[in-house]
């Protein structure tokens, strides 16, 4: 019976279970890291949360029940964790230098989600980026480009 349920599965959604956890695994990491770049300053704001859902939502092609559980799932871990080395170390295990970078645009758009930077989200993106070892001036770049999309530059 089992097998029958694995092999439905993989015809189904072309992975195998543990493919799929490891894929949900992922996506929980980025949630996780963007969760904290939104609470960073203390405030976890409508427009901010929204902006969350909406990233996850277009990021990796979710349903909105699947981001509510995401984010759900998100700040759970962000408030039972003692740091986010465990988020990191995955995503730097499975994202390639473009993807972390493109990770950090993400995380610039989550502290401009507000439309002003705080001290304390821009100095969690910055201990992000170091942490998923991106250099200095892709950092810099990302949140160049984030403030002209914006329109804050």
């Amino acid at each position: 019976m089992l097998d029958t349920i694995n092999e439905f599965f993989e015809r189904m959604s072309g992975r195998s279970p543990s493919d799929q956890d490891h894929r949900m695994t992922l996506e929980l990491a980025v949630a996780a890291l963007m969760c904290e770049v939104m609470r960073a300053d203390g405030e976890m704001k409508d427009v901010e949360q929204q902006t969350l859902r909406d990233m996850l939502r277009r990021r990796f092609d979710l349903d909105d029940s699947a981001v509510e559980t995401l984010v759900d799932m998100a700040r759970q871990q962000v408030e039972d964790s003692v740091d986010h080395y465990q988020f990191v170390r995955l995503i730097r295990d499975e994202y390639d230098y473009p993807q972390r970078v493109a990770l950090i645009g993400r995380l610039w758009r989550m502290a401009y989600a507000d439309g002003a930077l705080d001290p304390q989200e821009e100095a969690r993106v910055r201990k992000l980026a170091e942490l998923l070892y991106v250099d200095h001036a892709d950092f810099i770049t990302q949140k160049l480009e984030v403030q002209q999309a914006l329109g804050l530059a």
